[in-house]
């Protein structure tokens, strides 16, 4: 669980980020969720974007998604979503929270 001090260190970073993986009209399918559970494991902080065409609603996407893969969701604003999730290997971390 992520403290706010945390959570707004991570917001900050995602402001810099691009969508990493974007949902359309199938919403989570598992090849979406296996993209970003790849990207999850390279770079722990991911931006995610909804298309126009999709119908889910961003925060319970975003809910869905960080249980389905193990991360923790950062926040929700528009149709896009941030996911963290801390590399289980102490030497692959990229990201230190405060």
């Amino acid at each position: 669980m992520l403290t706010g001090k945390q959570r707004a260190y991570l917001k900050a970073l995602a402001t810099e980020l691009e969508p990493a993986v974007y949902i359309g009209k199938q919403d989570l399918t598992d090849k979406v969720l296996g993209e970003m559970e790849r990207y999850l494991g390279a770079h722990e902080l991911m931006k995610v974007k909804i298309q126009e065409g999709s119908e889910l609603d961003p925060k319970a996407a975003a809910n869905a998604a960080a249980e389905a893969l193990g991360a923790e969701y950062v926040q929700a604003i528009g149709r896009r979503f941030v996911l963290y999730r801390q590399a289980a290997e102490e030497e692959d971390r990229k990201i230190l929270l405060p």
